[in-house]
């Protein structure tokens, strides 16, 4: 399962572990239970290539963990 980020306006930021289909639903504060946004950063594009061409690279706004087999 990929991290995302979250942001709990009491705490602070976070990362939690969770299925694809979950990462734009609000997550609880581990600290305190209340309820975080996710924290969405886009990525630059980097290369010279069309910026079409990697619409989709990063479109779920993961990170892999060490020994991940995807990638």
């Amino acid at each position: 399962m990929p991290a995302y980020d979250y942001e709990c306006t009491e705490c602070g930021s976070f990362e939690t572990l969770r299925r694809i289909a979950e990462r734009d639903e609000p997550a609880p504060c581990p600290q305190c239970g209340k309820t975080a946004q996710r924290v969405v950063v886009g990525a630059p594009t980097l290369g010279g290539g069309s910026p079409d061409a990697r619409e989709d690279a990063g479109s779920y706004g993961m990170r892999h963990r060490g020994g991940c087999s995807c990638c």
